[in-house]
């Protein structure tokens, strides 16, 4: 494919890859998106690979993330999107390599059919696996997997996960180019790799977790004034979660939840808030799960709070994951020398919290995410590892009103029941909150912009998935195995082409 094709047909294939991401959500996408990416990197060189493969991250991230400029403007939206088309396009090298290095093998055997897809399945899970961990504990925001919470293969990720099912839908993909390259229609066998993965992902079921009976969780979404620049007095918000609540007081529920900033005081020293939270849980007759940014030794932490009627019974967890440039600026010094203004708006510097994401309400365990957090994978395989029965994520999502933000978080909250078998309540300020079946389906839904409450009955489940178990390792693996793989392959085409062993003039490498 020449460059200037290869450039276009990249810019396309990441603006399908948004369409198949929430909140449009066409899943099916996703697999034309990916084919033609593949398609973009065959014969490139370093450059022609960088250039393909940033222009696709380009396209995907601006498109996709435009909700990040909504409230301050275009500079952090494109510094974000930026930074990430810049690191996928760094990915995209290793794959162009990966079908370099193996063009001298037979198009119709074994290491082009079978081996190449799977390298390529695993190079492009890999690089989903380092943005999400790098820089400032990266952005594992924009997944292929996460892609089909909506589609028919979603339960393959109680077994593998989201990074697996990224894994198991690219080398599909790739499989796909590889028998379009050893002759299509006129080369039937060749399908075979593609219909084994196909039927994988099809005839597997989810994993089954054990039923432990049930939890009534009452959950309310104030729609208070929640955003960074809402005009607000202090307690507007508390007054109006509490508002909201009242129409659940005199109803049997074990627990009730309110989402991320749904309290705008330091209940530990503000008694103001702590009398109003007392108020709450004796008329609610239940433990009230809330969040506030509280200070402890000196720092600050986005800390959800179990509020109860003795204070020894009190529990608490903090945020794993602060957002940079959003709860905390990095390298502070450096950044304001490029944009004081913008830095100087974040003023508070949240800690990291090192706590158990998960609180005990009687005998039930409680499995927490904070906001962003749902998006790490360490913080769900904490929680279910620890015993979580069900999950309890709360969110606020008041800076990005009237984008996509809130449905492409809530994709993770779905993905999250599925991958762990549980039961979720995603309780957000002002929506979309939803209470979310262990195999992902939505069984209550309060929409944006709208106070709400209910009081929902949840199945409470025990037992690990293979997902939370083996994530890790899985994890660990597909990049360690990828990288020794694609070492292999450089070797192994370093001494053919020692040999004199030539290629094909139409698969030498091109800008």
């Amino acid at each position: 494919m020449p460059l200037w094709a290869a450039v276009l047909v990249a810019g396309a294939a990441g603006f399908l890859l948004n369409l198949g991401s929430p909140p449009v959500e066409w899943w099916p996408l996703t697999f034309v998106s990916v084919t033609l990416a593949l398609l973009t990197l065959i014969g490139r060189n370093i450059g022609g690979a960088l250039l393909a493969g940033a222009v696709f991250g380009t396209v995907f991230f601006t498109t996709h993330l435009v909700w990040v400029g909504e409230f301050l403007g275009p500079v952090p939206w494109i510094a974000l999107a930026g930074v990430e088309a810049v690191l996928f396009g760094l990915g995209a090298v290793p794959i162009a390599l990966a079908y370099r290095w193996t063009v001298r093998h037979r198009p119709r055997g074994a290491v082009q059919l079978l081996a190449l897809p799977l390298l390529i399945g695993g190079l492009w899970a890999s690089r989903e696996v380092v943005m999400g961990a790098w820089p400032y504990s990266g952005f594992p925001w924009a997944r292929v997997g996460m892609t089909q919470v909506g589609g028919p293969f979603v339960e393959v990720a109680s077994w593998t996960g989201a990074t697996g099912l990224s894994f198991l839908v690219v080398t599909m993909c790739a499989a796909v180019v590889q028998w379009l390259r050893a002759g299509g229609l006129r080369f039937v066998r060749g399908l075979i790799p593609v219909g084994v993965v196909v039927v994988l992902l099809v005839v597997t079921p989810q994993f089954p977790t054990t039923s432990a009976g049930a939890f009534r969780v009452g959950w309310v979404q104030g729609n208070g004034p929640t955003g960074y620049f809402d005009v607000k007095a202090p307690g507007d918000v508390l007054a109006a979660q509490t508002t909201a609540t009242r129409p659940l007081y005199g109803q049997p529920m074990d627990l009730l939840a309110w989402p991320e900033g749904g309290v705008d005081a330091d209940p530990l020293s503000d008694a103001r808030a702590a009398a109003a939270l007392d108020r709450v849980v004796k008329a609610a007759e239940a433990p009230l799960l809330m969040n506030a940014a509280t200070t402890r030794g000196g720092a600050v932490f986005n800390t959800s709070l179990l509020w109860t009627a003795d204070p020894a019974d009190r529990q608490w967890h903090d945020k794993v994951n602060p957002v940079p440039f959003g709860e905390y600026v990095p390298d502070r010094w450096f950044y304001e020398l490029l944009a004081p203004d913008l830095v100087g708006l974040i003023q508070r510097e949240y800690t990291p919290g090192t706590n158990s994401p998960l609180m005990e309400v009687g005998d039930v365990r409680v499995g927490l995410a904070i906001c962003f957090d749902v998006i790490y994978d360490t913080v769900i395989w904490a929680g279910a590892k620890q015993g979580a029965q069900l999950f309890v994520f709360q969110t606020n999502n008041a800076d990005f009103r009237g984008t996509g933000e809130n449905l492409q978080q809530l994709a993770f909250a779905r993905m999250r029941a599925v991958e762990t078998g549980r039961a979720v309540v995603n309780v957000s300020t002002v929506g979309t909150s939803q209470v979310i079946a262990p195999d992902g389906a939505t069984l209550e839904s309060v929409g944006v912009d709208t106070a709400g409450a209910s009081i929902s009955t949840v199945p409470l489940r025990t037992g690990l998935t293979p997902s939370t178990v083996l994530g890790p390792w899985l994890t660990c693996v597909l990049v360690l195995a990828s990288s020794v793989a694609l070492a292999a392959a450089g070797l192994s085409h370093r001494a053919r082409t020692r040999a004199g062993d030539t290629a094909h003039p139409a698969d030498r490498p091109r800008l």
